[in-house]
């Protein structure tokens, strides 16, 4: 679909009684129909096409008949063949794309117009500001703090002075380590408005991963919460001692390290002026996010002004939004989920966000009634804590009227949409870094978003083939990637063209990690697309439906894992034994639980003192759930562990005869996994 624009532009260039150029046209049309696919299904299709052109030509220039009779035949010989389903496509999904072309559109207009005004994310604010500087801006449920934009701005102002005279320039790091709170907004926001990029790090990393964010960061200060002192206090010592370390929050100097400084009294003295503008544009760095990937330790992905603007556009005019929704976020501020897609609604657009330190099944309605909530964040497993609350009369009682996020499952989205009568679920589909994302602005059930099957080349993504064991791309003879067919999973791309700020890759920190992230020859010859590594499925009207993860990355509450990374800390603790992490599927849950194999052919293993040493070294979510002991692990020839069969087997002690184990969440240990406690699990009643 995505060539037939060049196509259209041939056929522009012609005058309807121009015979020789209709036959050069005819054979262009013949050369893309059946010489541009290695598809043998679209070849098929191609062919269709090809006769029509044939029909069009015999009409014409044999039997001279009249362009009405031409026109009238054709259709007839279209729908006859099959063109009736084209014709349903369009009838269903014409309202859909018209719409999803409008907002792109709009967003497009005002992207080009940012990018030649030289507009920034504060400068973005301040037009807020000016707007509404009385209106509440951000609340905090924790201390039911309420900032107004005016409140909002001069807070910032004294974050970029205060920085400007420790002297930080435009261009250094800030490290921001921090559980949510009003300040965390404030402080990467004041740090923007100097020029300095905010690291902005996971509240669940600890020891080394905490230390390589740091580190390659090249952070010269480090912004912490009181709450993360005893973490920092862990790795001070082994951290570059030109650091700066300040501390936010209940000031108990014996517990922070001994050069840190009490960071809010000197807010409070610092002037409240709006610093000088930095030399910085709409393309340029606002932020670091951290995402695990396949590179192992956590990757920091470039966040630079536009995509910011773009990725809470996007949703805001997509989702239809309006500038006097109460959005509630209990989303982790140092993702882009809750940090862009809910925050930037508040930055950009004078909508109020409701701040929760950490989500809460119990008061989460509760919350929204008590501050008007219009709009909630989610992610999947979140909605489904929700469904399994007893029912309560407070949770019909909001005034929600949309749910915005992702990975809400098509089992439960039905029920959880009825049950809290929410008449929007807004779900989409994105990632940092990607240049790929997706909306369903209509709610269809199951969907994270759609691409036009009419226009598909308006929005250049593409579900490609991919070899189901080992992940990589599929080529036809021509090296370019093969196109999936409606119903047929293939990983998602993106087209990626530099010059344009929404499809350009930012990519990471780590110049390395991003040639695992690009594929050239992907939608013809030359390009380069961004390999999302999701697996996706597209049906008949062009709704995408989100499959899978691919490679060495799967998606256990609510957070992407890293095998790799888990791989190494594991191999450590068990003095460099052998070990494949991998991700397996769990009835009832969201996303894939870890499962580690691990070679151990003396058969002794104290599993209650690795479970005490997982503790401290890996957060929660990446602790494996189940362990598999084994004689010995396989290896290619490139010695690279094969995780194809174990993946397979999965932890049922009915097919794996090696001893299985799995982790009790209520005592902390691991537990022998036989047949009795394989079915509690298959059943829910097991809690992981």
């Amino acid at each position: 679909m995505a060539t037939s624009l060049g196509i259209a532009k041939t056929h522009c260039r012609l005058t309807p009684w121009d015979h020789s150029g209709l036959a050069d046209w005819a054979r262009e049309w013949r050369t893309w129909t059946l010489e541009s696919t290695d598809d043998p299904v679209l070849t098929g299709r191609n062919a269709a096409r090809a006769s029509l052109v044939g029909a069009l030509l015999f009409s014409k220039l044999v039997l001279k008949l009249p362009w009405t009779q031409v026109v009238f035949s054709l259709l007839f010989l279209y729908l006859g063949s099959g063109g009736w389903r084209f014709v349903r496509i369009f009838i269903k999904t014409i309202r859909r794309d018209v719409f999803g072309g409008m907002v792109l559109l709009k967003v497009k207009a005002k992207v080009r117009r940012y990018l030649r005004e030289r507009r920034t994310v504060p400068i973005l604010f301040a037009s807020t500001v000016q707007r509404h500087p009385n209106k509440t801006a951000l609340i905090f449920e924790g201390t039911d703090t309420h900032w107004t934009f005016r409140q909002l701005d001069d807070y910032s102002s004294s974050v970029a002075n205060f920085l400007q005279a420790r002297g930080l320039a435009s261009g250094d790091v800030a490290a921001l380590f921090m559980e949510n709170r009003n300040e965390f907004v404030g402080l990467w926001l004041g740090m923007a408005k100097l020029g300095v990029e905010a690291a902005l790090i996971n509240t669940n990393l600890r020891r080394d991963a905490l230390r390589h964010c740091l580190t390659t960061s090249r952070a010269r200060a480090l912004i912490f919460g009181s709450e993360m002192a005893p973490a920092v206090f862990e790795i001070h010592a082994s951290l570059d001692p030109s650091i700066s370390l300040f501390c936010s929050g209940p000031w108990e100097p014996s517990l922070v390290p001994a050069s840190t400084e009490h960071l809010d009294p000197l807010l409070e003295d610092a002037p409240k002026h709006l610093p000088s503008c930095p030399d910085k544009g709409f393309t340029d760095k606002l932020f670091y996010i951290y995402t695990s990937g396949t590179t192992g330790l956590p990757k920091a992905a470039i966040v630079v002004h536009s995509r910011y603007y773009r990725m809470a556009a996007l949703v805001y005019y997509g989702f239809r939004m309006r500038p006097d929704d109460i959005v509630y976020d209990c989303l982790p501020l140092y993702h882009s989920a809750g940090n862009i897609v809910g925050i930037g609604q508040c930055l950009l657009h004078g909508m109020t966000v409701v701040i929760r330190k950490k989500f809460s099944a119990s008061r989460f309605w509760d919350d929204c009634i008590k501050y008007n909530c219009t709009i909630v964040q989610y992610i999947g497993e979140l909605c489904r804590y929700l469904l399994n609350q007893p029912p309560r009369e407070v949770e019909n009682r909001h005034r929600v009227r949309m749910a915005l996020g992702n990975g809400l499952r098509q089992s439960i989205w039905t029920e959880f949409s009825g049950r809290f009568n929410i008449p929007q679920v807004a779900e989409f589909y994105g990632a940092t870094e990607c240049n790929c994302s997706l909306g369903n602005f209509d709610s269809q059930v199951g969907a994270c978003g759609f691409n036009s099957r009419i226009l598909s080349f308006v929005y250049p993504i593409r579900l490609v083939r991919v070899n189901e064991d080992t992940m990589e791309l599929i080529r036809g003879p021509n090296g370019v990637c093969l196109p999936c067919q409606p119903g047929e999973p293939g990983q998602l791309v993106g087209r990626i063209i530099q010059q344009d700020p929404l499809r350009r890759f930012d990519g990471y920190l780590n110049q390395g990690a991003n040639n695992k992230k690009i594929a050239k020859d992907v939608f013809k010859k030359g390009d380069q697309a961004y390999l999302t590594g999701d697996v996706l499925v597209m049906d008949e009207l062009g709704y995408l439906y989100f499959r899978d993860r691919t490679g060495d990355t799967f998606r256990w509450k609510g957070e992407n894992v890293s095998t790799t990374e888990v791989e190494g800390t594991l191999s450590r603790l068990l003095d460099m034994a052998d070990v494949a992490v991998y991700g397996v599927e769990v009835p009832g849950t969201e996303g894939r639980a870890g499962m580690a194999a691990v070679a151990n052919p003396t058969g002794s293993c104290d599993l209650e003192h690795f479970a005490q040493l997982l503790e401290k070294e890996l957060p929660l979510y990446a602790r494996p759930i189940f362990l598999r002991l084994m004689p010995e692990l396989h290896k290619t020839g490139t010695f690279k562990l094969q995780k194809t069969e174990l993946r397979k087997e999965g932890f049922d002690p009915a097919v794996v005869k090696d001893p299985l184990f799995y982790l009790d969440a209520r005592k902390g240990r691991y537990l022998p996994l036989d047949q009795e406690a394989y079915t509690r699990i298959q059943a829910g009643e097991e809690k992981l």
